[in-house]
């Protein structure tokens, strides 16, 4: 310890000696500088390094996620009593204020809301049940209809596991296409024995039905011209009337029967090959069920004075 004392004083001892020379040396401002650097070399001898400064920013951070956790906590319980009042003034506010086109705001007078129970409209019970009848009719429809399509498929079964038959259903009705090749000779009109029977007992199964049905007559493009039968059309329209004579015949009401015949017309398949003509030598019956119904405006009658009403797309021969 002595000797680390007296090493002390020496070095102590030297520094001053070399001070008041340096002072003599250089005079008074040098002086003054190398003073403030000697001050500030014993201070940074003296100060040691602080190794815990990354504390202060752990205790920021920290702090920081203590009020994140604590506002999500305050926005999961809200409060339901003060979000609707918060909820009704602002509905309230906006409701109160418009904005003309000049874009300034105009207040208006709120309007009291009424507090007791709004009265509910009035329902029109006719109304109400003419629809309910409608509808009560229009499923009824839809189940004599499937039934019918059931038993026609039943009669014509053994030609159409054949496939000279073919039955579907629509939104219109049924639809039955029969081949020509079982019902008529080749340029004929005339049905055949085991045509009538098969047709006669589909007429048996439309009979107790109430809605209307079209026979149409289609032939393929290859011509024809026979003192009978000049084109395709006649023999089209000859062979949809043949069936319909036998549907009158067997107690389909005549009222409810169409023929039509479209001769090449209305093919189903090209007529390149001896099958697609043979597709589309055919007899289609039409049971217009009418499933879905419209709610067609009221008929107004015409009066042969009015030439404009006349005119119109709407306006039909017999309504005058």
């Amino acid at each position: 310890m002595a000797i680390a004392g007296a090493q002390g004083g020496g070095v102590r001892a030297v520094t001053g000696v070399w001070v008041a020379w340096r002072l003599r040396v250089t005079g008074g401002d040098a002086a003054q500088g190398l003073e403030a650097e000697m001050a500030r070399r014993r201070k940074d001898a003296d100060e040691h390094e602080n190794h815990e400064r990354w504390l202060v920013s752990y205790a920021d951070f920290i702090t920081l996620l203590f009020a994140f956790f604590v506002v999500m906590y305050s926005l999961s319980s809200v409060n339901e009593g003060k979000y609707r009042v918060l909820s009704d003034s602002l509905v309230q506010a906006f409701r109160s204020v418009s904005v003309n086109e000049s874009g300034t705001q105009i207040v208006v007078q709120q309007v009291a809301m009424p507090t007791g129970p709004i009265p509910m409209p009035k329902v029109d019970r006719a109304k109400q049940a003419a629809e309910q009848a409608r509808q009560q009719a229009r499923d009824e429809a839809v189940k004599k209809v499937r039934s019918m399509a059931e038993e026609i498929r039943r009669v014509l079964k053994p030609l159409s596991d054949g496939g000279q038959v073919l039955v579907t259903e629509g939104a219109n009705g049924i639809k039955v296409e029969i081949n020509a090749e079982v019902l008529f000779a080749p340029g004929e009109a005339l049905l055949g024995a085991p045509a009538v029977s098969a047709l006669s007992a589909v007429a048996q199964v439309l009979a107790g039905s109430e809605f209307p049905i079209v026979i149409e007559g289609h032939t393929d493009n290859v011509p024809i011209s026979t003192y009978r039968f000049p084109s395709n059309w006649e023999l089209s329209a000859v062979r949809a009337s043949s069936v319909v004579r036998l549907f009158v015949n067997a107690g389909v009401a005549p009222a409810r029967l169409t023929a039509a015949g479209y001769g090449d017309q209305r093919p189903v398949a090209d007529n390149e090959t001896p099958e697609s003509r043979s597709r589309n030598r055919r007899v289609t019956l039409l049971i217009e069920s009418m499933l879905v119904e419209e709610d067609l405006p009221p008929v107004v009658p015409l009066r042969r004075d009015d030439a404009i009403q006349t005119i119109l797309p709407d306006a039909t021969e017999n309504r005058l």
